[in-house]
């Protein structure tokens, strides 16, 4: 079998979903910079989290507004800004 992390996939220009005003916001919130050397790390840390095969930033973002619109929106947060300071960005 072959790796599935960003290091074994050709470099993607950054997911649609990312331009969102919504999501821009929920990284400001988490203090994320979103760069072009970091962007396909987050992406993949968010797929994982919410279950959805990588590279489908459509699943993606449809999973990210669920969240964010559910019960927990805020647990939701602190799970992904945790994830995401793991990756020592």
């Amino acid at each position: 079998m072959g790796k599935t992390t960003t290091d074994s996939m050709p470099k993607r220009k950054n997911p649609k979903y990312f331009k969102n005003t919504r999501m821009q916001q929920l990284f400001s919130e988490l203090e994320i910079e979103v760069t072009k050397e970091n962007t396909d790390k987050i992406d993949e840390v968010i797929h994982d989290m919410l279950s959805v095969d990588y590279p489908n930033s459509a699943a993606a973002w449809k999973m990210v507004r669920k969240k964010l619109d559910g019960e927990d929106p805020d647990g939701f947060k602190q799970r992904l800004k945790t994830a995401l300071d793991m990756l020592d960005l």
